[in-house]
């Protein structure tokens, strides 16, 4: 049971490539608000809203926030374990790393193109508050997964195929990822997701929203 997994640049069309991915093989997208449905449903209530207001001042000494995380990497661990879903963001490619059978893949673009999205989706009135928006929101994402997981965020080492937007179409991406994602097999070495421990309840709750395996 084979996953992808998506990391992103602010305004890099990361979601695009996503669902592109997702509609291609006929997987299921895990973005933010699912994980968060699994959570809250799980026990960890207003997950999405604590999420958000710590985003950026993430502190490993913080009690909430090591539940929060530890939370987080348990139900991407179930998801895993479901297989055929395209996790997006959320440090999901750290948690799964070790891995054989998950891809990670990690979409960006230049600064440059970036900010000119922002300036068109966010109706951002001037260059440098759109450039301010993007870096402070690269600046947030780069912290949670250094600061949670002890990776860089942008480090090529820890995906299998990088993307540049600038000049590879989601919809190209999308159907490299797909094929790759076909290719992905054990072929009875380990670890894989299928190693994963069960989770009872989450489990239960994972097949509730999503579906059964």
């Amino acid at each position: 049971m084979a996953i992808v997994t998506i990391s992103r640049e602010f305004r890099s069309e990361g979601r695009a490539v996503a669902e592109a991915a997702a509609e291609e093989l006929g997987w299921r997208l895990v973005d933010k608000a699912v994980l968060g449905r699994i959570l809250e449903k799980y026990g960890l209530v207003q997950f999405e809203q604590d999420y958000e207001a710590r985003l950026g001042a993430w502190d490993v000494f913080d009690p909430r926030v090591k539940v929060m995380v530890s939370m987080l990497g348990r139900a991407t661990l179930a998801v895993a374990r479901m297989g055929k879903a395209v996790i997006l963001g959320r440090g999901s490619f750290a948690v799964l790393g070790g891995f054989l059978d998950v891809l990670h893949v990690r979409v960006q673009a230049p600064l440059r193109s970036r900010v000119e999205r922002c300036l068109a989706a966010d109706g951002m009135p001037d260059l440098e508050r759109a450039e301010a928006l993007v870096r402070e929101s690269d600046r947030s994402r780069r912290s949670f997964v250094e600061s949670m997981y002890g990776l860089r965020w942008d480090a090529a080492s820890s995906f299998d195929l990088v993307v540049n937007t600038d000049k590879v179409r989601p919809e190209s991406a999308a159907a490299w990822i797909a094929s790759a994602a076909r290719g992905l097999g054990t072929a009875g070495r380990q670890p894989s997701t299928a190693d994963i421990a069960p989770d009872p309840v989450l489990d239960q709750v994972i097949e509730e929203l999503l579906g059964p395996r």
